[in-house]
């Protein structure tokens, strides 16, 4: 099967197309045939810090792609509940390939009201926020959300998700194309913003506060994002595009106005934690999906041949949504 591996260089990793042996199905694991793998920002930084450094032996090469969608093909022993040709989504290690490997605890029914490319999109970044939204934020209809980088897969799967709630969503971008391109999807109010002056662009919009942020920058905006929170209010962290991992926190401005901080994320998470959080996602929200009241919002598909134009694409940051590859 063709294959897209995370291969080691001098300057970083890159991605080296080649025919592989299909998986082999052990116990408790499903064989997709993938139609479609959506690219996450994680991995492109993992496939960066693959570096071959002198001395030292060339970390082994992996297949990429974090989810996928497709037919089961096979079913490993032990499997039940579960049937070949039906379509399926989920999260795996493997999803730029033709064949992926699934565990089977962690395997959602694909809607047939969801393209390949959109259902692909589901599994790893519509899970992460419906965790920071539904499980950990608690947001609820009628509220306000905050969410920076809003062009970004989570940043569209957070609109799309709490507008489904009934609530309304602000979003941040450095570019107002974004913005007005994400105004045709819902959101409601958007605010040209960089780290750079970050506090004074979004305090027009705020007002007296807001009651959620969910933030993919970083640290660098940490201390205006606190201090934009109303009393009760979330805040949920997510990704750090900007590469800053530390700010600065206000603890009395924290118990003062009882503020909630949450972090979110999948990596430190075991098999049966990253199953659990699928059946919470399923009960809450398989039926819109179901019927087509919530989909995520694609920018580009490429095909699996094109991954490394894909992978400049997102790293250029042009996309509006989430880039899928194909196969």
């Amino acid at each position: 099967m063709l294959a897209a591996m995370m291969a080691a260089g001098p300057e970083g990793g890159h991605w080296d197309i080649r025919d592989v042996q299909r998986p082999v199905v052990p116990p408790g694991h499903v064989l997709l045939r993938v139609r479609a793998s959506s690219i996450n920002r994680a991995e492109m930084r993992r496939l960066r810090s693959l570096r071959l450094e002198p001395g030292k032996p060339a970390p082994d090469a992996r297949i990429g792609g974090g989810d996928a969608a497709g037919e089961i093909v096979e079913l490993g022993a032990g499997v039940t509940g579960l049937k070949i040709g039906e379509r399926a989504m989920g999260r795996c290690s493997g999803g730029f390939a033709e064949y992926a490997l699934l565990d089977a605890r962690e395997v959602m029914p694909a809607p047939d009201a969801l393209s390949w490319e959109e259902a692909s999109c589901i599994p790893v970044v519509f899970v992460v926020v419906h965790d920071a939204l539904f499980v950990s934020g608690q947001l609820r209809e009628g509220e306000t959300v905050l969410v920076t980088g809003a062009a970004s897969g989570v940043g569209v799967a957070t609109l799309a998700l709490a507008h489904y709630l009934g609530a309304r969503v602000i979003g941040t971008s450095r570019s107002a194309a974004k913005l007005e391109k994400l105004k045709a999807h819902g959101l409601d109010v958007g605010v040209v913003a960089g780290s750079d002056g970050f506090a004074a662009a979004i305090a027009p919009a705020i007002g007296d506060g807001v009651d959620m942020i969910v933030d993919n920058i970083g640290g660098d905006v940490l201390a205006p994002l606190i201090a934009a929170l109303e009393v009760g209010g979330r805040y949920v962290t997510i990704g750090r595009m900007s590469g800053i991992t530390k700010g600065e926190l206000d603890v009395d401005r924290l118990a003062e106005r009882r503020l909630h901080l949450y972090g979110v994320s999948n990596r430190l998470r075991n098999a049966a934690q990253r199953a659990e959080s699928m059946r919470r996602f399923l009960a809450d929200l398989m039926p819109a999906l179901g019927e087509g009241k919530i989909r995520p919002i694609i920018d580009r598909t490429f095909p699996l041949a094109e991954l490394p134009a894909a992978q400049a694409h997102v790293e250029a940051d042009r996309h509006v949504g989430k880039v899928v590859i194909t196969l």
